[in-house]
């Protein structure tokens, strides 16, 4: 894939729809893109992370660390980003990532992922709307779960 290719995947992606061309070719340059194969972890729940990654092809379970072994809790698609909570709140990983299928990332470093949130406040609120969705989703599934029957 050649970089105006990954520019227009970029383009794609909500987190990165608002920043102008020029940066997202400077983000797909500096950034390195990372190929997993099916059932491969991406990162692993209670590892140290100062890198995200933005899926631009393929799917992958999240998964968290349970009394009976892991469970599967959401799955991510084309467009999707993790690992921003590692670099934002300076926490070791949250959640275990692993290829459902082949799976075709870019991989941001902690550094980029602050120049560009800097330079891009509407990045921000992207990844905030995001985090909100996912924080809503968790409760629902925590009501439902502790429902008395």
């Amino acid at each position: 894939m050649n970089l105006n290719e990954e520019v227009e995947l970029l383009k794609r992606v909500p987190i990165f729809s608002k920043i102008e061309q020029a940066k997202l070719k400077l983000l797909a340059f500096t950034s390195e893109r990372v190929n997993f194969a099916a059932g491969q972890e991406v990162c692993h729940q209670g590892d140290q992370g100062d890198t995200m990654y933005v899926i631009l092809g393929g799917t992958a379970d999240v998964l968290i660390d349970a009394a009976g072994g892991q469970i599967a809790v959401a799955e991510m698609k084309k467009n999707s980003f993790f690992g921003e909570i590692a670099i934002l709140c300076d926490v070791p990983r949250t959640a275990t990532i692993k290829a459902k299928e082949p799976l075709a990332t870019l991989k941001i470093t902690k550094d980029m992922f602050y120049r560009l949130v800097a330079e891009f406040p509407q990045m921000a609120v992207e990844i905030m709307r995001e985090l909100a969705h996912r924080l809503e989703d968790t409760n629902q599934k925590l009501q439902a779960a502790t429902k008395p029957a």
